[in-house]
């Protein structure tokens, strides 16, 4: 057996420790486990592994249990929403093939490491608890680097190098904690303009080029939005999707001319916002086959909708809201509290739904527009500025 893939079934764990005889695997994919703890040490021998995937899989372990340096044909390391703790090897960072590392939405510790190999150009290191100084090579050209939600102290000496707005992105240390800066949000995921919405919204441009491993951050700043994951298998996977239908159950089908796409894990979040409770409004519609009979119309896309780390939503499905049509808005509503000036909204694939139609990589949480209003009178007014620009990538 060359590859094996148990992703998105609900299984129980732990993970047999009897696959450790796979040694010949060059494709290995486990994720999306209910419950169960399980050590990454059953793919020790596993070094034929071009491909090792063990996402969202109840890993309680450190990274030091495996010796990474044996895995020289590795290209793609996910080993994000697990509970992996201890510091970052040197070893993973020097193989000569990895391309891809998702480590997010664990709980390591430590620095970045001094030095990676030259191909190593998507790193996802989100949701840990890093700190420390940062190395040159985090200035790279062509680089995709995540590290949003760390310990990371950012000021003037490291600014420069670093993303706009990372600042604001870093645990307990949002921009604008006790003195907010707008009290209320509104962005058109994927759009290229501003547009008006009937809601008396301005809804903000949000075109960023994001990646397999990255963040942007827009206003002054007053949002942002941070993706992480590749999409596995397609020939370009692709993290904006685009229409040029009308769209109904809507008086904005502007707004539904894009939708921001992730593989894995797409987060949009206020910053600076006036303490308070808010209406959260999510706005989805379905791109693929109008034809309830066509074979595209097969395609399930089934994630999880978090509000300030709360699920909401467990495997909702577009298209089955919206009675099973594409091209139907469906808005959900929500009342969330904001308690120190930030909110996070979190689209997160559990490995549910289909993977392959219409196209390969057609999956994961997808959204077409959002917006956050006061349940209260505000006192705190912004007014936004069409002209602001951000930086996103290193």
């Amino acid at each position: 057996m060359t590859q094996l893939r148990l992703q998105g079934n609900s299984f129980q764990g732990p993970i047999p420790r009897s696959l450790s005889n796979l040694i010949k695997l060059t494709s290995l994919r486990i994720g999306d486990i209910v419950n169960g703890s399980s050590s990454m040490a059953f793919v020790g021998n596993m070094t034929s592994l071009g491909e090792l995937v063990l996402r969202n899989s109840k890993i309680s372990d450190t990274l030091a249990s495996v010796d990474f340096s044996k895995f020289v044909n590795l290209t793609l390391l996910d080993l994000s929403f697990n509970n992996i703790t201890g510091q970052m090897p040197q070893s993973i960072f020097d193989l000569p093939m990895l391309s891809y590392l998702f480590l997010g939405n664990n709980s390591l510790s430590g620095s970045l490491p001094a030095t990676k190999s030259p191909l190593l150009a998507n790193l996802d290191f989100s949701y840990n608890h890093l700190s420390g100084s940062f190395p040159s090579w985090v200035s790279q050209k062509n680089l995709q680097l995540n590290l949003v939600a760390n310990d990371f102290v950012i000021d003037s000496s490291n600014n420069s190098v670093l993303p706009f707005g990372l600042n604001c992105l870093q645990r307990n240390t949002p921009c604008s904690l006790g003195s907010p800066q707008s009290s209320s949000l509104a962005v058109d995921c994927g759009g290229s303009r501003t547009i008006s919405g009937s809601d008396n919204a301005m809804y903000q441009a949000d075109n960023a080029n994001l990646g397999a491993a990255s963040h942007y951050v827009g206003g002054a700043p007053i949002w942002g939005v941070s993706s992480s994951g590749r999409f596995m298998d397609p020939p370009n996977g692709s993290y904006i999707i685009y229409s040029s239908r009308q769209f109904q159950n809507t008086l904005d089908s502007g707004l539904f001319q894009t939708a921001r796409m992730s593989p894995s894990s797409l987060r949009y979040y206020g910053i600076g916002l006036e303490n308070g409770n808010y209406t959260v409004t999510l706005q989805f519609a379905e791109f693929d086959s109008p034809d309830p009979q066509a074979w595209k119309s097969r395609a399930r896309r089934v994630f999880d909708i978090y509000l300030q780390g709360e699920r909401r939503e467990q495997n909702f499905d577009i298209r089955k809201a919206a009675g099973g049509k594409s091209f139907v808005v469906v808005k959900k509503q929500y009342v969330v509290p904001v308690v120190k000036n930030f909110l996070e909204i979190h689209l997160f694939w559990a490995g549910k739904g289909t993977c392959c139609i219409p196209t390969q990589g057609y999956y994961g949480p997808a959204i077409s527009a959002l917006s956050a209003t006061p349940n209260f009178i505000p006192t705190v007014h912004y007014s936004v500025d069409k002209k602001s620009s951000s930086k996103t990538g290193v």
